[in-house]
């Protein structure tokens, strides 16, 4: 209990707050009533209780919210972690991936290259032999004419 509970309780207690200030008159009784109105204060506990039932309300607030605050600090310490490592793993992909493309794009250039020569070599053979082909081919002239 906080200090001014405390004192608020003695007061109310001792029986008052001081000279200035004079205990309520007992209400009156509405018609339909049979026997004088007394209040709930019996019920309740009067002020004293109201303050006893306020302060235990605030203690189990106050609990409920630093548990509740603990539980969020440890749920975003564990997020931040899993991140944490989330992140490492998808950034050496991301190197491995970059490694990988730059590899395989100098086995492109290179392959380019290959392809070009064998290329430049596949029409010089086929002009060679469109070269050579009159010569193979029959002309309507016949082997004993060729051989001879």
């Amino acid at each position: 209990r906080g200090p001014g509970t405390r004192g608020a309780e003695g007061l109310l207690r001792e029986g008052g707050l001081g000279d200035g200030v004079h205990a309520a008159a007992e209400p009156e009784a509405p018609e339909v009533f049979d026997k004088p109105y007394t209040g709930m204060q019996g019920e309740s506990g009067g002020v004293v209780g109201m303050l006893e039932v306020i302060e235990a309300d605030f203690a189990r607030l106050e609990a409920e919210t630093k548990s509740s605050e603990a539980a969020a600090q440890k749920e975003y310490d564990q997020f931040m972690e899993d991140s944490k490592i989330d992140k490492e793993s998808k950034t050496k992909g991301v190197e491995h991936k970059t490694a990988k493309k730059q590899d395989q794009t100098q086995a492109l250039t290179v392959k380019k290259q290959d392809l070009e020569g064998t290329q430049k070599e596949l029409d010089a053979a086929l002009a060679y032999y469109d070269k050579l082909k009159p010569s193979c081919v029959d002309a309507g002239v016949s082997y004993e004419d060729r051989v001879a």
